[in-house]
């Protein structure tokens, strides 16, 4: 049995999974308008860090490394350096997998290196530099599948964990924005200029935002995992290969990746559904697609893009940690930015915050190329 040992959010909202997770239950968010951020000429909607805050942290966090890291590398040092302590477990044991999940890391470096090495806008070559701070021995493995890939590296974690291949996974999602990454979105206009509004008539695009997260799961025997501890129970990732960057428009990806992540499992024990919700006109019908063919229309939905931001690469860390929460907590949080219904088939789009009725939750992730992925938890009793 796998289950979560310990987790740790670093955001510009908050520092820490429970106050991410209390600042959501009052309805907060920092993400706001920015004009001239990296220098473009179009203002965007999003959560940014204060970049001193980053340096202040990382050297309070971690005051005898006097290495150079990038920021990407220093909000991930942070939450794992944090998650780890709470795990209570040695980093440093062959018997530790690190993954980390990013879909961009440090890709600024290529327009101005700042410094850096040329190795390092590398996506391996900040995994290999994360893992070697905690003094792990083995060669990390790296996600990167677009904006599924903070569920993709839970499921290679669980894969590793399964099969005996190591007895702790540390996986951290990390992402920080830059003029390419914002640039790149803006050029095909899915971008919001203002507070997104996922499952909503009147939604207009998605916002970006920036975080880590860290999630360090345990392989146990049952009669050694602590009541309460959420554990995983299935997942899977499907591709419909429908498009570069659109989905597929009937929701067949994300509809089989449910099937399989469900296997029999008893539906009326889902509490809720964390959906991806980047209030995209195309995803969110699609979602709504998936949803209603796996005859769970009435299972709660809600989306966190309008309280982080979508943050790319972290999104499906950070989103299973507060989905966690909010479990443990019996809480289903509301959808910020929803006001008005209006996508394709009809789901139940959670507006306020409830109460959960069921003890498991399922994620629900989509990105570029098609890529689709849903992991299934519950609470162990």
């Amino acid at each position: 049995m796998i289950y979560n040992l310990a987790d740790c959010i670093v955001s510009p909202l908050a520092f820490g999974s429970d106050e991410c997770f209390e600042a959501l239950c009052q309805g907060r968010s920092v993400a706001r308008l920015h004009n001239g951020a990296f220098g473009l000429p179009e203002p965007f909607f999003g959560s940014l860090f204060h970049r001193e805050w980053i340096n202040e942290t990382f050297a309070i966090s971690c005051p005898d490394d006097n290495t150079r890291y990038t920021h990407f590398e220093k909000i991930a040092i942070i939450a794992a350096t944090h998650a780890i302590a709470k795990a209570d477990i040695d980093p440093s044991s062959d018997r530790v997998l690190f993954v980390l999940s990013t879909t961009k890391g440090n890709v600024h470096l290529l327009e101005n290196s700042d410094g850096f090495e040329p190795q390092r806008a590398y996506l391996w070559r900040s995994a290999q530099l994360i893992a070697r701070h905690f003094g792990n021995p083995n060669t990390p493995v790296v996600a990167s599948n677009a904006c599924i890939s903070g569920v993709s590296a839970q499921l290679v974690a669980m894969d590793w964990l399964n099969n005996g291949l190591a007895d702790y996974a540390v996986i951290i999602g990390a992402e920080m924005l830059s003029k390419f990454i914002i640039s790149g979105f803006q050029s095909f206009k899915a971008l919001s200029q203002e507070r997104c509004k996922p499952f909503d008539k009147n939604r207009t695009g998605l916002n970006l935002g920036e975080a880590a997260a860290c999630i360090v799961y345990q392989r146990a025997d049952a009669d050694q995992v602590p009541h309460g501890a959420i554990i995983f129970r299935n997942g899977a990732n499907h591709n419909d290969a429908n498009h570069i960057s659109g989905p597929s428009r009937s929701g067949e990806g994300l509809h089989n990746a449910i099937e399989s992540a469900l296997a029999g499992y008893d539906r009326g024990r889902i509490a809720f559904i964390n959906a991806h919700g980047t209030a995209t006109p195309y995803n969110d019908d699609m979602e709504s697609w998936a949803i209603h063919r796996s005859m769970l229309e009435h299972t709660l939905v809600n989306s966190l893009k309008g309280y982080f931001g979508h943050t790319l690469g972290a999104a499906g860390v950070l989103e299973t940690i507060i989905s966690s929460k909010a479990l443990l907590h019996s809480t289903v949080l509301p959808t910020l930015g929803h006001e008005e219904y209006g996508v394709a088939q009809p789901i139940t789009v959670c507006t306020e915050k409830l109460p959960a009725n069921g003890d498991s939750f399922m994620k629900l992730i989509s990105g570029f190329g098609g890529s689709n992925a849903a992991i299934l938890f519950s609470i162990k009793h």
